[in-house]
């Protein structure tokens, strides 16, 4: 099979597409051919090991998993003798963290991982822009535990993790504000935005004091801001912080009235099931900025590196 791999770390051009071995499923796993994978934040800090802690994790001196992709769509081709829950020709979406290898024409995991069955409405490239954003959005603002009414500020509202958290915080009945730049102002207003500030005109943090919940999702906001644009007693979510980010929410924490939410997601079946049920009644929908081949995986990584990306960026395999 074709897959783009990468042997060390650093730019784009690391990766290289090569043949490898089809995967055999064993007894409580899945084969799937993939369709299309996307490229992911993740996926871009593990090509560059970028912050250093990569390395203690994924191979300190080259990296010990060398097919990328955390996140698929595609079609089940075989299962393994125990397995129920999936049969041959299911069109499935999901995540393959923590082994990746989404990144090929075929990918073997867990029955038990996180997967669903893909909605009849959406297309296989769709689907393969839901889970990374998705799940991360409502990791999050399922843990805070968001209310109608509440006034919701979303900081990188155009991205993969913003964009699902903008329509999955008006699912919860939320007045949801977004920032983002100019050339995505009229995207979020799409995905239901009550209002929208530019930030190359206004400073989100000049709204002092007046919101439930802020959620950073691309790390790039300062934590100070954050915290002045909240009322007393409010939570800010930290979704994409490092450890100096997530050092400072916890002094956030202790010193003062205001929650603090950061650290690793958890992804699950159920939080797809969710996804699912939004996407079938027309509550939620993939935001997919451009398309790339596998062969031109590099290229759509150096697009996502210069950090603009509207959504998602997909990689089609097939």
């Amino acid at each position: 099979m074709q897959a783009a791999v990468y042997t060390r770390y650093g730019a784009p051009e690391v990766l290289q597409v090569k043949s490898l071995s089809k995967p055999n499923p064993k007894d409580n796993e899945i084969l799937v051919k993939i369709h299309a994978s996307a490229v992911t934040s993740g996926d871009c800090r593990l090509r560059r090991a970028d912050p250093f802690a990569v390395r203690l994790l994924f191979g300190l001196f080259k990296p010990k998993k060398n097919v990328l992709g955390g996140v698929f769509s595609g079609v089940v081709a075989a299962v393994g003798k125990n397995v129920r829950k999936f049969k041959v020709g299911d069109e499935v979406f999901g995540s393959s963290y923590p082994n990746f290898g989404a990144y090929a024409e075929f990918v073997s995991l867990p029955a038990s991982a996180p997967l669903a069955i893909k909605p009849q409405n959406i297309s296989l490239e769709e689907a393969a822009a839901i889970p990374f954003g998705g799940m991360t959005a409502f990791h999050f603002l399922q843990k805070a535990n968001i209310q109608a009414g509440q006034k919701v500020l979303i900081y990188g509202a155009s991205g993969a993790v913003g964009s699902a958290a903008v329509q999955i915080a008006k699912y919860y009945g939320a007045h949801v504000t977004g920032v983002c730049s100019t050339a995505n102002v009229e995207l979020v207003k799409s995905l239901g935005a009550d209002a929208v500030i530019d930030y190359t005109q206004a400073d989100f943090a000049e709204k002092a004091g007046q919101f439930d919940v802020v959620y950073e999702t691309v790390n790039k906001a300062p934590v100070s801001s954050c915290v002045k644009a909240l009322k007393p007693g409010g939570l800010l979510i930290l979704g994409a912080s490092m450890v100096s980010e997530m050092l400072q929410g916890a002094w956030v924490s202790m010193t003062g009235n205001i929650k603090v939410l950061s650290g690793v997601i958890v992804e699950t079946s159920e939080a797809l099931d969710f996804l699912k049920k939004l996407l079938e009644n027309g509550q939620f929908r993939a935001v997919i900025d451009q398309q790339f081949t596998l062969g031109d995986i590099a290229k759509a990584h150096d697009y996502v590196d210069k950090g603009h990306k509207k959504g998602n960026v997909i990689v089609r395999v097939i």
